[in-house]
């Protein structure tokens, strides 16, 4: 199986993400329904739209936080799903 990783990610609004993955296919991505599932506070402070769009991509994957506090499974991303 072939690695696949994330090259762009852009805000579309309402906490998703246009992901741009290297072998060109795009998926946009809600992480509303993970927050709304998931109450651990490590994640809280990403329910924020200013700390939300503080994500930036690095070694592949879009992650969160200085120490990557929030981050997720490409290959869930790239079927468009978190969890």
């Amino acid at each position: 199986m072939k690695t696949v990783n994330i090259i762009d990610a852009n805000y579309k609004g309402n906490f998703s993400l246009e992901l741009t993955f290297s072998d060109s296919k795009k998926s946009v991505v809600d992480f509303n329904n993970f927050f709304q599932k998931n109450n651990h506070p490590q994640f809280n402070k990403y329910k924020k739209e200013e700390n939300f769009l503080k994500y930036k991509i690095e070694n592949g994957n879009v992650v969160w936080g200085k120490d990557w506090d929030m981050i997720f499974p490409v290959w869930n991303l790239y079927k468009g799903k978190v969890e």
